[in-house]
């Protein structure tokens, strides 16, 4: 006899009260702060993450241990609710980036974009390695090969983060301007060398470099481009029966599109091993490209975006910050060095690249400070590279990678 498979019971009442109250403590908590960040010169993200950081273990876990435990239980499946929403959020947030993409600038400065990204990368990364090789013995974990971890320290500081320039930019309001159109082809290209270049630590640290997984990561690269052509006239097809639907009625067909492609596209992705946000990117640059979007379809999923779902996210990542550790001298000092070193990297390699492709001065310290961001991939943060390489950590080097670093997703 076939047994019966009872239905999923619903979320218990507890749970579902501490998600209620996390949300929305964090989100006043964002609001408050970001707007307070931005009246100071800041973006707003900056008050976003420090939101986390007061609610987290670095502040509300020291002055009030109990209602830290019962408001943020050390339970990783009432933990993995809030941080799915967040989740879902920047991968629209990088979606409706791409879908913000001029395609004719990308064409005409593709290798300036190419050339500033690989610039970019190459200097920190070749700094990050140094500092690696140099870090005390103590911030090393035992388990892991010292040049394993210099290499990964050298990609952690290559790499730049599109969540939060894309962010940034909208603040901002140049996400349409010349120069930050620039700086989001050069980040994108940043996404994919930064990929590659964490296969090949993943690699380092488990199984060794073998030529057949780098063949592979390049291979998984260029079948989520083959498929981002050959799926083009189905997106547009589609788009453009979204919109015939929405102007017979008031409906939100065209937004329920974009974010099922750009969910569909970030699983795709995701499943490849590759980072979901990489897929929802490159799903919101084949909607551009169709040109059948109607930009003021996708105004109420914009402001949902922007002022819900991106500032728990980041508020999110707050609460991975455990910042009291930094109080060791030792992790303090290390901390500050690799801070500084990866702003320095980042910002000199961005500048000679701009300036080895003819750009200006002012064009060149543009790049360099907005391609500065260091809340690093999904990938990253999930690597066996990574895994190996921080497991044995000190609590006080952990906090300090946590500072730089995007949580899991």
């Amino acid at each position: 006899m076939t047994p019966v498979t009872s239905p999923v019971g619903l979320i218990g009442p507890d749970e579902l009260l501490i998600f209620l109250l996390q949300v929305g403590l964090l989100l006043l908590c964002a609001l408050l702060l970001g707007r307070l960040t931005l009246r100071l010169g800041m973006s707003a993200i900056v008050g976003e993450l420090c939101a986390g950081v007061l609610l987290g273990p670095s502040v509300l876990a020291r002055v009030a241990p109990g209602l830290s435990d019962w408001l943020l239980p050390r339970d990783t499946a009432q933990f993995h609710m809030l941080d799915a929403v967040g989740q879902v959020g920047v991968l629209l947030l990088v979606g409706i980036t791409g879908i913000h993409i001029d395609l004719r600038l990308v064409r005409r400065r593709g290798v300036t974009a190419a050339r500033i990204s690989l610039a970019g990368v190459a200097i920190p990364l070749g700094l990050g390695v140094a500092v690696g090789l140099l870090l005390p013995a103590s911030l090393v974990p035992g388990s892991a090969d010292r040049s394993t971890f210099a290499l990964f320290l050298g990609v952690a500081m290559g790499v730049s983060a599109i969540p939060v320039i894309a962010k940034t930019l909208m603040e901002m309001r140049l996400l349409h301007r010349n120069i930050g159109q620039l700086i989001l082809c050069a980040v994108t290209v940043d996404d994919i060398v930064g990929w590659l270049l964490l296969s090949v630590v993943s690699a380092m640290a488990t199984t060794g470099v073998r030529a057949g997984n780098i063949a592979l990561s390049i291979g998984y690269v260029a079948a989520v481009i083959a498929a981002a052509v050959l799926a083009r006239p189905l997106v547009r097809g589609a788009l453009r029966a979204a919109d015939r639907s929405d102007s017979r009625r008031d409906g939100g067909v065209t937004v329920t599109l974009v974010v099922i492609l750009v969910l569909l596209a970030a699983a795709a992705t995701q499943a490849m091993k590759l980072e979901a946000v990489f897929g929802a990117f490159v799903c919101g640059i084949v909607i551009s490209s169709c040109g059948t979007l109607n930009p003021a379809r996708l105004a109420p999923l914009r402001t949902t975006v922007l002022s819900f779902l991106a500032p728990l996210f980041f508020a999110t990542a707050g609460l991975r910050m455990d910042l009291t550790a930094l109080a060791q001298p030792t992790v303090l000092l290390a901390g500050l060095g690799v801070l500084v070193t990866a702003i320095l990297g980042k910002f000199a390699g961005a500048y000679l690249g701009a300036r080895l492709s003819r750009l200006g001065h002012w064009e060149a310290l543009a790049l360099g400070a907005g391609m500065n961001a260091h809340l690093n991939t999904s990938a990253a943060a999930r690597g066996a590279a990574v895994e190996r390489c921080s497991s044995g950590l000190p609590t006080g080097a952990a906090s300090m990678r946590s500072c730089v670093n995007r949580p899991r997703s």
